[in-house]
């Protein structure tokens, strides 16, 4: 098996050095395969590999505040752009997930270390 890794050009994969556009259900399920860590890889290592254009730390932030934040920041972005924004609500996950569903943008990544959730989010 190849590595498995994001290549920022819209969303491609490179397997085993190959580049292709994926479909809608290819990528969930790609970003899945990546989000659980193909390959022994961690987050940190996909997250290494995806530029992240902005960072936002909203940290002891609640509810709603973490996606008016990401919200602003994301305004003042292009589209294909990466912003990463750590929070500590634990109700931001699925805000954000929420958030981009209905937004457009799309939720690259979802970690949750213990204390913190760390999202990538791709503007549209």
């Amino acid at each position: 098996m190849g590595w498995y890794g994001l290549v920022w050009v819209g969303i491609k994969v490179q397997i085993s050095g190959k580049k292709r556009q994926l479909g809608k259900l290819e990528k969930m399920a790609t970003l899945f395969i990546l989000k659980q860590g193909a390959n022994n890889q961690s987050m940190d290592t996909m997250m290494a590999t995806t530029t992240m254009d902005k960072e936002l730390d909203v940290k002891g932030l609640n509810c709603p505040l973490p996606i008016l934040r990401a919200k602003k920041a994301l305004a003042d972005m292009t589209s294909g752009q990466n912003l990463k924004v750590v929070a500590t609500d634990p109700g931001s996950v699925k805000d954000f997930a929420a958030f981009c569903k209905q937004t457009g943008n799309t939720l690259l990544s979802s970690e949750d270390s213990g204390k913190e959730f760390t999202f990538v989010i791709s503007k549209r």
